[in-house]
């Protein structure tokens, strides 16, 4: 129960990214997540498609772990910070999101990661829950919770 109280199930920091000055990070728990993904297998059904590249030229949205100077702060959690969750069955309103590394599919995006710190479903997720913001993605790092 004191997990609980303080929201924290995970130990550890979870991904974030900096856009522009709010944080969009991977949420601690489901259930805190102000968006939820989820992800299929089948592109007819997905409602967002992410291409898997392999350069990070060619990406919309490029993770790797030797961005040497990222900014510690970047990730703190504030209320502006918005949590994303992927859920396992989401909900038919959610976003569902097909990886594929087809070139030919009409991709919505396409990341490209190479990291120890982010999945290639977290960067899609977290790439997804910043989509609607007017900023830019300025920057990817593993944030510390404050």
């Amino acid at each position: 129960m004191g997990l609980f109280a303080r929201s924290e199930l995970i130990a550890g920091p979870q991904p974030c990214i900096a856009v522009g000055d709010h944080a969009v990070q991977i949420a601690p728990a489901s259930w805190l997540a102000h968006l939820r993904v989820g992800f299929t297998e089948d592109p007819a059904r997905a409602t967002i498609r992410v291409q898997i590249v392999d350069s990070p030229d060619a990406a919309d949205f490029a993770v790797t772990d030797d961005a040497g100077n990222t900014d510690s702060g970047a990730c703190a959690l504030t209320p502006e910070t918005r949590l994303v969750g992927i859920a396992a069955h989401p909900a038919s309103d959610e976003p569902l999101i097909y990886l594929t590394y087809d070139a030919g599919g009409g991709a919505d995006y396409r990341i490209f990661v190479s990291s120890n710190s982010f999945t290639l479903r977290q960067a899609a997720a977290l790439l997804v829950g910043a989509s609607d913001r007017n900023a830019p993605i300025a920057t990817a790092s593993i944030g510390s919770r404050s």
